[in-house]
């Protein structure tokens, strides 16, 4: 999740566990640097863009590791605000604090290798969208209550309120999982990797993708959009660029961590590599240039990140009037993309 999420998050977990030992505003500082510290893993350089993505929520975001460093950290900060006697209680509210964070992020799309070190595999159900300002604001109004009234239950509701909003989103994209499931079976359409995901900002509006042999399928549905079928948009895919790029290192990579969703096709003279989990055609958060075509022959390059269209005006319209079922053009046909 972004930044301001994971602070709320810390914040409000810290107060609901630490705020009779160190006092509401103390606790909420202490759950704020706690929330967001397993993110500066941005700042390691890993190699090349690519590398810096898949790398990202590693170690940090380790379920083991973090439970591992808690009990350390409870007993500094019992020792630091002269309460040794509660090392126990600062313990259980900094795994708390710590382990929200990746728990947090696995419901996004992005893949946090939660398992460190007895399996690398990248989790992310695509439940939650990486900014949602709903279930933020839920957080932040819970702590801001305590703030205000240091006796409140607000921070509490909050935190329920949020996390009842979480479950949602999970029993959402589970029904649209089954109509999208249903629909391809009744067209006949392959759909052995089907990925559905919330859209940006909120858990109304899903993104349907279908991988096949020579082509993906995207689509969209919204909850309120009823009966009405997902009406897919096919984009091709180069079966002999795949088969010809398969063994290099950076499509490994990619599709390893994206678990088959990517695309890889010539642009131009470039050779480009795209995860088709983040974004919605014709953005995407995350395309690398491999390789580039030089008097006819593809010479491999250090990967680069390739630039992407912005996301503008025109496409918040797009998203916030498909969210009400108010067009069915998709986003890549809209006026003004």
């Amino acid at each position: 999740m972004d930044s301001l999420t994971q602070i709320a998050l810390g914040s409000s977990v810290s107060v609901a566990l630490l705020h009779k030992q160190i006092g509401i505003r103390k606790a909420i500082v202490l759950g704020a640097a706690l929330g967001t510290a397993p993110d500066l893993d941005v700042l390691i350089e890993r190699g090349d863009p690519l590398s810096n993505m898949t790398g990202h929520r590693t170690e940090t975001h380790a379920l083991f590791y973090l439970a591992l460093l808690s009990p350390l950290l409870g007993w500094l900060l019992a020792r630091y605000w002269s309460r040794p006697d509660r090392w126990v209680r600062f313990t259980l509210a900094v795994g708390a604090v710590l382990i929200s964070h990746p728990l947090l992020d696995s419901l996004t799309i992005y893949g946090t290798q939660l398992a460190l070190p007895f399996s690398n595999t990248p989790y992310g159900t695509g439940s939650v969208f990486v900014i949602d300002p709903l279930y933020t604001l839920l957080l932040l109004l819970g702590v801001g209550s305590c703030l205000a009234r240091p006796a409140s239950r607000g921070n509490l509701y909050g935190l329920s309120l949020s996390s009842v909003y979480l479950l949602l989103g999970l029993a959402t994209q589970w029904l649209v999982s089954e109509k999208a499931t249903a629909q391809l079976a009744k067209e006949q359409q392959p759909s052995a990797h089907v990925l559905v995901t919330a859209t940006p900002f909120n858990t109304a509006l899903w993104r349907v993708l279908v991988m096949q042999e020579n082509q993906y399928l995207e689509g969209y549905y919204s909850v309120f959009d009823g009966d009405n079928p997902i009406r897919w948009q096919a984009f091709a895919r180069d079966s002999a660029l795949r088969t010809q790029f398969a063994t290099l290192t950076a499509v490994k990579q990619l599709d390893w961590f994206s678990a088959g969703f990517y695309q890889l096709e010539q642009q131009q003279q470039q050779l480009v590599l795209t995860d088709l989990r983040m974004g919605m055609a014709p953005y995407y958060n995350f395309r690398f240039v491999v390789a580039k075509l030089q008097q006819g022959q593809w010479q491999i390059v250090a990967v680069e990140q390739a630039q992407r269209p912005a996301f503008n005006r025109q496409s918040l319209t797009w998203l916030w009037q498909r969210m009400w079922s108010q067009t069915e053009l998709p986003l890549s046909q809209w006026p003004g993309i």
